[in-house]
């Protein structure tokens, strides 16, 4: 709906430049203007460059980048109305930065490169490295290319410098999550393939458009999709979190992410009189059922729990009213709730539907997001995958914590169908800044992470043929 929403905005907005476009240019186009050099150096102009015109014309350069292409200038006539006028027009389609840098690595590791778009504008690339024996189930490298948006008067140095300060560390936007990882899969790969080694599982190094925005538009999508069948994984890497200790922590598991709206219909009225069954009244009976039942749950404890382990509440955004002494006959108020997978979802969802009746009469619920898998991976020493990946972590003195991961990532939809998959990113005695300001990784420690790769990659694509491989 925000996506649709959104295209409707941008199509209104490009009307009404077409509009002003089509009322003011005739005037000016009275004038000469020839493209600046400035333009020229940028790049902004046509390679090669378009002839100097010989009368007086005006030049139109029209940027864009993937959700809104050169197409849609034709679709909505622009580029035809322009040239009736007289003028010269150029719709230019902006390439996309990380799939260049994507192309440039496949051809340096000499790897083919697949492009798939699981949605307009969305388009997923992936790396194979074909093993010895193909008929196995293969290993899947995820990564994002994608990084949340910054605050740049919050931060030290520019977000997206990749400053390196006196102590080693880098500041930039995904140094955390994730550029490291993504780096590091590729440059151990790259090391594994200059020492000669070949996997006897095929790998699969995937960069998908879209984690940081759910995931809809990318693996959610994807993994529905035939492409997806076809790359025959058994195994997941993706990526984990920091850890300020000396432990590093492996994602076994996720919350699952429910946003829900509660409406609350009530009696409208003056603000000076004093009206029963309001609406404000129910979404404050609604609000401390929910919030104080959680509280309580905490401090009747004496367990240490991680934040994985725990069902977290928090009201998020309140709506309603029209003015200051006007009672109104609705309100809404809506909630991040974060369920771990040892909780009964069915009983939870009970639960929310005896508090709107406690609440008041006719108040109800809806769901913006709502997860109901509850897929874990196994950790057990018996399980083949798990055993790769914790032996190869111990031969190099690496102690491991098992958690649930507290937010979410891509790993929920893959282990949603079947696949085992296990969030780690090799980042000890480092904060947790990912999303925050000032984010950076010390480069001994990301260097140390494309040795644990180059060690755990080759542990699991060597994992013997299971029973229903053979």
């Amino acid at each position: 709906m925000n996506f649709l929403r959104n295209r409707l905005v941008v199509l209104g907005l490009v009307l009404l430049a077409t509009l002003l476009l089509y009322l003011l240019l005739p005037s000016i186009r009275q004038g000469s203007m020839e493209p600046s050099l400035e333009a020229q150096k940028m790049g902004l102009m046509a390679t090669p460059p378009l002839p100097l015109p010989t009368i007086n014309v005006l030049q139109i350069v029209l940027l864009h980048g993937q959700a809104f292409t050169s197409k849609t200038w034709e679709e909505l006539g622009t580029m035809a109305l322009l040239a009736t006028n007289g003028y010269q027009a150029l719709a230019m389609d902006l390439p996309d930065a990380a799939l260049r840098f994507l192309d440039r690595i496949a051809e340096e590791l000499e790897l083919p490169l697949k492009k798939i778009e699981v949605f307009p504008g969305r388009v997923i690339s992936i790396m194979t490295w074909e093993g010895t024996n193909p008929t196995l189930k293969s290993i899947l490298l995820n990564s994002h290319t994608d990084v949340v948006p910054v605050y740049q008067e919050h931060w030290k140095y520019d977000a997206f410098s990749a400053f390196k300060d006196a102590e080693g560390n880098i500041y930039a936007r995904g140094s955390q999550d994730m550029k490291c990882v993504t780096i590091q899969y590729i440059q151990a790969v790259r090391r594994l393939k200059a020492r000669g080694w070949k996997p006897t599982r095929t790998l699969h190094l995937m960069f998908v458009p879209d984690e940081e925005v759910g995931g809809y538009k990318g693996m959610e999508t994807f993994v529905k999709q035939p492409e997806f069948h076809k790359l025959n994984i058994g195994f997941a890497l993706d990526e984990g979190l920091a850890n300020p200790t000396d432990a590093f922590t492996v994602f076994y598991g996720e919350r699952n992410p429910w946003w829900i709206t509660v409406h609350c219909p009530g009696s409208p009225g003056h603000g000076s009189r004093f009206v029963e069954n309001t609406a404000a009244e129910k979404l404050l009976h609604f609000g401390l059922f929910c919030i104080i039942t959680f509280s309580l749950l905490r401090l009747n404890t004496s367990e240490c729990f991680t934040l994985g382990d725990v069902t977290t509440v928090n009201m998020t955004m309140v709506k309603g009213g029209v003015a200051y002494n006007v009672i109104p006959a609705e309100m809404d108020v809506s909630f991040d709730l974060r369920i771990p997978p040892t909780v009964n979802l069915q009983e939870f969802e009970r639960q929310i539907k005896q508090w709107c009746k406690e609440a008041g009469e006719d108040v109800t619920y809806d769901f913006a997001q709502k997860h109901m898998n509850q897929n874990i991976t196994s950790t057990d020493e018996s399980d083949p995958w798990w055993n790769a990946f914790s032996a190869s972590c111990k031969e190099m003195n690496m102690t491991l914590k098992k958690e649930i991961f507290p937010a979410a990532t891509d790993s929920r939809f893959i282990r949603a169908v079947g696949i085992p998959a296990i969030g780690f990113s090799p980042m000890n005695r480092t904060p947790i800044l990912l999303h925050d300001h000032n984010e950076y990784l010390n480069e001994q420690v990301f260097l140390k992470g494309i040795s644990v790769y180059e060690r755990i990659i080759p542990a699991l694509a060597s994992v013997a043929a299971l029973p229903n491989e053979a």
